[in-house]
């Protein structure tokens, strides 16, 4: 650790009663980033009174946070090309320390279950039934319709472990398998309900928005046609727009999963963290790109 002295001697500080001295302590901290953590955690360890405790928290959070805007917008930046990846990103923003390559090996082993039983003449209705028999048979993946609006349903870690989830969630994963398989399932951001679309990649001239059929991640990946979707809409009295009929990018799923989130928030009265990811989603919405 860079600077060993300084970071002692300001840590020493920050139960100063002196409002403009703590200031400048917790900014000088701050500033050091992720080289810092471990050693103010030690100190948490042995802090005299919660005082301390709790500024020592703090710190370790906005360092911690400072480090998931700079990915979010790294990933942001350099095309949003990993799905999975941009997930784990805001899945960070709650869940800091996890161990992010077991979230991926959980995953992998999903895909394997449904590799090994891919043959290749198969239909891609046979394909989607298979991952459908696999993820929500064999494993068990339930949309949560008993506790929707939980913000847990939003963090893929907890839903690989409780196995429930919300629409978008779900529909990560579900797309993360097909797509590794080379399965082209992608999602599509429809209003009130995200999907997702089986894409005819070799004939797009031939099917309207190039989707096959629809999957609902959600209700156990049942598999549903344009007019369901046209019905749908008409239900909702919302014009039938080309984009709630094809995939959407990756940014817009990353979007949709921060949008959830601070409504989850914004319901149990969780004003800082709501004011958090409304920082997460203005770097997402930067229109420069």
């Amino acid at each position: 650790m860079n600077n060993s002295t300084e970071i002692y001697a300001l840590v020493k500080l920050l139960d100063d009663p002196d409002p403009e001295i703590f200031e400048h302590v917790e900014k000088r901290l701050v500033e050091q980033g992720n080289d810092v953590i471990e050693y103010l955690e030690n100190v948490w360890e042995t802090a005299p009174d919660a005082v301390l405790q709790q500024r020592i928290e703090n710190v370790v959070h906005q360092i911690q946070f400072n480090t998931v805007k700079e990915d979010l917008n790294l990933w942001y930046q350099s095309g949003a090309f990993d799905l999975l990846k941009g997930a784990l990103i805001v899945n960070r923003y709650q869940y800091p320390d996890l161990d992010e390559q077991k979230m991926i090996n959980q995953i992998e082993e999903i895909k394997r279950e449904i590799w090994l039983n891919l043959q290749y003449e198969m239909s891609s209705i046979e394909k989607v039934k298979l991952i459908n028999h696999i993820f929500y048979n064999v494993y068990g993946f339930r949309g949560n319709t008993t506790n929707h609006t939980d913000p847990q349903n939003s963090y893929i870690n907890q839903v690989l472990e409780s196995k429930r989830g919300n629409q978008i969630s779900l529909a990560i994963i579900y797309s993360t398998l097909a797509q590794k398989l080379d399965i082209p399932i992608y999602g599509v951001n429809l209003p009130q309900h995200f999907i997702l679309g089986y894409l005819d990649e070799g004939k797009r001239e031939d099917h309207e928005f190039g989707v096959l059929f629809y999957i609902n991640a959600f209700n156990k990946g049942a598999i549903f046609g344009k007019h369901d979707v046209d019905q749908f809409l008409r239900q909702l009295q919302l014009e039938p727009l080309p984009g709630f009929y094809t995939p959407c990018s990756n940014v817009e799923i990353i979007r949709r999963i921060i949008r959830n989130l601070i409504s989850s928030y914004e319901n149990l009265g969780a004003t800082e963290k709501v004011l958090e990811l409304k920082e997460l989603q203005n770097i997402l919405n930067n229109t420069d790109l």
